[in-house]
């Protein structure tokens, strides 16, 4: 009988991104690389085309001018930024693509955007420049449960009941039932698909940040934007998504909880809009 974890990376590896993603990041992979090849591979795909430029001229980049090119959108926001704009947009539309055995879809994504405003605030009030990178890190922090679901529906649903019953962390629960939490899996997926790892780190290692080697700062602010979108989840629990940060996350960001107050209030303002530049297709029903 094969483990948890061989029937989790078993369904892992039939998940790959989308073309226009991995043609990106072939070019990205060349050091001799030109905008005007990055331009040319996001041009040829219309869906991702209008995506991009649809984000870029959203208030949430608040650029001074329209930018009405890909060419232009590469120029102004630079090769990283791009790519990760097309890997945020690539792993919805992976996603949305699969089954979700029964998993509450909206309320995930929700969350997922949720967690990913709130770790780009927090990035800004850490004066950190590569705040949509940090945004994508948020994004992606808890897509394990996305391969767990498919794999092993049943367990993950006993560890999130048992999660809540006992006020447990998740992942710990999952450890104990499963032998594995979604975080390593996500990490694991993330290598899989040859992610950055300021990208893979802050997904792996969010639950534990002081297990993070080379971006231990990434993943403390993943790790406090995780338990505001966690906590603040349920409207009648104002304030709880304080208590479950780690110390060692307050020390790394240089954060205090009195800074971060009015982030909670911020995301909900931003939640609508972003859904929308990121989901645009599925909208009615993510919404």
């Amino acid at each position: 009988m094969p483990t948890v974890w061989e029937k989790v990376t078993e369904n892992a590896k039939l998940l790959s991104l989308p073309g226009v993603y991995l043609r990106l990041r072939e070019v990205l992979d060349d050091p001799d690389f030109c905008v005007g090849e990055v331009a040319d591979v996001i041009s040829h795909d219309p869906a991702m085309t209008a995506r991009l430029l649809r984000l870029v001229n959203s208030a949430y980049f608040g650029l001074a001018a329209r930018i009405d090119t890909v060419n232009r959108a590469v120029s102004m926001l630079g090769t990283q930024q791009i790519h990760d704009l097309v890997l945020a947009a690539s792993v919805a539309d992976t996603f949305a693509r699969e089954s979700n055995h029964g998993m509450d879809i909206q309320g995930f994504w929700r969350k997922s955007v949720k967690c990913a405003i709130a770790c780009r605030e927090l990035a800004v009030l850490c004066n950190v420049l590569d705040s949509e990178r940090v945004f994508v890190a948020g994004l992606l922090r808890e897509i394990g449960h996305m391969i767990m679901y498919q794999s092993v529906p049943g367990p993950v649903e006993q560890a999130m009941v048992q999660s809540r019953k006992q006020a447990a962390p998740l992942f710990k629960v999952e450890r104990v039932i499963l032998g594995i939490d979604y975080a390593k899996v996500g990490g694991a997926l993330m290598r899989q698909w040859n992610l950055p790892r300021s990208l893979w780190e802050p997904t792996e290692f969010h639950v534990e940040p002081a297990m993070a080697k080379e971006f231990p700062l990434f993943t403390a602010l993943v790790h406090v934007g995780a338990a505001m979108a966690d906590g603040t989840q349920d409207e009648s629990a104002a304030g709880t998504w304080l208590n479950p940060i780690d110390s060692y996350a307050w020390r790394m960001t240089g954060l205090s909880p009195e800074q971060c107050r009015h982030v909670p209030g911020k995301v909900e303002e931003q939640l609508a809009a972003v859904m929308h530049l990121i989901f645009p297709e599925q909208q009615s029903a993510i919404a």
